[in-house]
């Protein structure tokens, strides 16, 4: 009998393939549970783009105020 017909051969080659596709198998259904985990994630997430203000021409103008002009105007109102 040759060695491409033996029976075991045959056997341990078909079963390393059935591994080999159920490895594989796994390793797609985890990259796509990373994905669809990683959607939901960046999704929930997400700010609205220019809710920091508005564009005018190339500058962005900003309408919060930062602490350092919090702090001026707190101290402007201040009554002497």
């Amino acid at each position: 009998m040759s060695k491409k017909n033996s029976l075991s051969r045959r056997k341990k080659q078909y079963e390393f393939d059935l591994q080999r596709e159920k490895e594989e198998k796994e390793k797609r259904q985890k990259k796509f549970q990373m994905k669809k985990t990683k959607m939901k994630i960046d999704g929930s997430g997400k700010k609205k783009k220019g809710s920091g203000g508005f564009q005018v021409g190339k500058k962005k103008v900003k309408t919060k105020l930062t602490a350092l002009a919090k702090a001026k105007a707190a101290q402007a109102m201040e009554v002497e």
